[in-house]
């Protein structure tokens, strides 16, 4: 006797959940932009969703918001200020957060050599040697004393090896002096 084989019926997605995962998606896109308010947004209406798990993450995640929301905004009140916040995030790790410091820094002040180099030490920490090195030349560029300082930061012990670097600290003496031509003596 042959096996009768009845056909399922296609499952269909409950359009709540469905909504409720996007809401989650968008969500979690906006936290990862530091965009709270407009995350908490996304977070709450998943809070009415059918999906008891993606509710639970989605209150962790509005609790997060909420702490963010309540923190004042820094506020800096001169660009050097803002720059010693940002080698602080550098010494504590924060890369990321440090490198949105130094870009802000960067396009109010574009010549600054402190923030050029504080985003040269931090491009060779974070393992972009090419990134480092030009930057390290414009801020010398701006502030020849800082060829110095770099000789001795271990913030950039990852070029210590390398060639370029060397030249860039300890560059000929002969090749920065304008050529002399030689005076002829008149005997």
């Amino acid at each position: 006797m042959p096996l009768k084989v009845t056909p399922k019926k296609p499952v269909t997605e409950d359009p709540r959940h469905t909504q409720a995962v996007q809401n989650y998606e968008s969500g979690l896109r906006a936290l990862q932009e530091r965009k709270f308010e407009k995350a908490k947004g996304h977070l709450q209406k998943v809070l009415t969703g059918p999906d008891k798990s993606l509710v639970d993450r989605a209150q962790v995640h509005i609790v997060t918001c909420d702490k963010h929301m309540k923190e004042p905004a820094l506020q800096f009140k001169t660009t050097e200020e803002h720059y010693d916040y940002a080698v602080w995030l550098i010494n504590s790790g924060d890369y990321v957060a440090a490198r949105e410091h130094l870009d802000k820094l960067l396009k109010q002040a574009p010549k600054a050599d402190y923030v050029l180099y504080g985003l040269a030490a931090l491009h060779c920490l974070t393992g972009h040697v090419e990134e480092s090195l030009k930057t390290l030349n414009e801020a010398i560029q701006a502030k020849p004393a800082l060829r110095f300082q770099a000789r001795n930061d271990t913030d950039f012990q990852n070029l210590a090896e390398d060639p370029r670097f060397t030249e860039l600290l300890y560059p000929d003496p002969g090749a920065e002096a304008e050529p002399q031509e030689e005076e002829a003596s008149a005997y």
